[in-house]
């Protein structure tokens, strides 16, 4: 009953990439799985008590943890242009949610802008074989479509979320139809396993060459739905929100187990980097995640919002069980696949920087001096230990980060001069910053300012 959606095109190689060699067996493989609005804390290597990810910690416990992990927004859309670039996405436009386009914008430009290079397009003239599963959320329209972007094989949907359970032949929506390039896809059982399975797939079809497997799980985002089997595992956590929650983070890391797996049976492992992070903050308000202990939550520049669960795995270079603890980015993803798999940078400019050399201490000092975001109606710049946010309604706030970890403490008007120096250099950076290429709603505006004033629970909850 599923649509079969198949896009041909041509990658060109132009000048963008020097090419300094193909991919060959000993080119490393590169997993990205991420989380769709998962809690920082809802993790048990993160402090979870509530919830079991044994596959995740695994992963975590034998990798590097970056305790300082930061997307570059904290909503869907924009985190991941700026994830699969490695550019700050406002810096060519993309700095809000996709959404209904607005009176006065081109519809056309609603999307990632096909200027841009994605890991897939820039990995694809070193050999690398690029599949994407799962959600896509850069734009509709045929331009704008995984296959137009670098990717071999796309199992999933273009849009921002999807029932867990069912599409439609004409759907629309979270009931849109799974497009396949490679085969007609069957029924959905369970999105989230689904998204596994064809996960695994993809690597025993490749598993001969060079490969990258982008896992884009639907995974915690709403609607809330889960399984059965993994509701009746967490039918002593009262909050039926936050239970059916925690049944599906549970399902996502079991899926995280079979790739795995997958990658362990074909004697892959070894020499596949594995990078499992969230794509923003967990919305507190809509799917019962926690964010502990960082205040916040999806949608604003507060710790919660940005500072995700990111953690980085690959046995044959990297040491096991390291924490680092400098602020590293979403945007040092694309250039640290970049020159794993033999690229170099031939006039291109990151935001991100390649981070093995940092984790193996033969770069000194921290992958970044300063941060900075701005989303909407806000910006912020995270400068050494200090951080700033900026609304239009109020008066800065100024948080010294390890002392304040929470963000409780409004130091603003006690460190006057601080407060200064970071204004004006986020300022002078936003002033050049372009136009939005498109815009969501003005009554998110609102909502966002609203976030900015809510409580949110900054510990662990006291049952297991």
């Amino acid at each position: 009953m599923l649509t079969l959606i198949a896009f041909g095109f041509t990658i060109s190689l132009g000048a963008q990439i020097h090419q300094t060699s193909s991919a060959s067996d000993n080119s490393p493989n590169f997993v990205l799985i991420l989380a769709d609005d998962l809690g920082f804390a809802d993790l048990g290597y993160s402090g979870s008590t509530q919830i079991k990810t044994p596959n995740i910690d695994k992963l975590a416990n034998t990798g590097i943890i970056f305790s300082e992990g930061y997307v570059s927004s904290p909503v869907c859309s924009p985190s991941r242009a700026g994830l699969l670039t490695g550019i700050n996405q406002v810096k060519f436009g993309h700095d809000n949610n996709l959404a209904n386009n607005q009176p006065g914008f081109d519809p056309e430009y609603l999307g990632l802008p096909v200027s841009q290079k994605t890991i897939a397009d820039r990995l694809k003239p070193l050999g690398y074989t690029n599949g994407l599963i799962g959600k896509w959320h850069l734009g509709e329209k045929p331009q704008f479509h995984p296959l137009q972007r670098g990717f071999d094989e796309f199992w999933g949907y273009t849009g921002g979320g999807h029932d867990y359970f069912s599409s439609l032949p004409n759907g629309k929506g979270y009931k849109s139809p799974i497009e396949c390039n490679y085969k007609t896809p069957t029924p959905i059982s369970y999105i989230t396993d689904d998204v596994g399975d064809e996960s695994v797939q993809f690597i025993e079809r490749h598993k001969d060459r060079p490969f990258f497997l982008f896992a884009s799980f639907n995974a915690p985002h709403t609607p809330l739905q889960a399984t059965k089997e993994d509701l009746e595992l967490y039918e002593h956590i009262d909050d039926i929100k936050r239970r059916t929650y925690a049944a599906m983070v549970h399902r996502l890391d079991i899926n995280v187990g079979k790739i795995m797996e997958s990658l362990n049976q074909n004697g892959l492992r070894e020499n596949t980097m594995i990078v499992f992070m969230s794509d923003n903050g967990g919305p507190t308000d809509s799917n019962a995640s926690l964010n502990a202990p960082y205040n916040g939550q999806k949608g604003i520049l507060l710790e919660g919002g940005i500072h995700v669960p990111f953690i980085m795995n690959w046995p044959k270079t990297l040491p096991s069980g390291l924490r680092y603890n400098n602020p590293v980015s979403s945007l040092d993803i694309m250039p640290t696949f970049l020159e794993l798999a033999g690229g170099k940078n031939h006039g291109i400019t990151t935001d991100g920087v390649n981070l093995v050399p940092h984790i193996l201490k033969e770069k000194v000092g921290p992958p970044h001096k300063e941060l900075k975001w701005r989303f909407t109606i806000s910006a912020a710049i995270r400068d050494g230990d200090w951080k700033l946010v900026r609304l239009p309604d109020r008066f800065p706030m100024l948080f010294h980060l390890p002392s304040d970890t929470s963000e409780q403490k409004n130091v603003a008007l006690k460190h006057l001069k601080k407060t200064e120096e970071l204004l004006k250099k986020l300022g002078s950076w936003d002033v050049r910053l372009p136009h939005p290429v498109f815009l969501e709603g003005a009554v998110w505006k609102q909502r966002q300012l609203e976030l900015y004033d809510k409580k949110y629970k900054t510990k662990q909850p006291l049952t297991q």
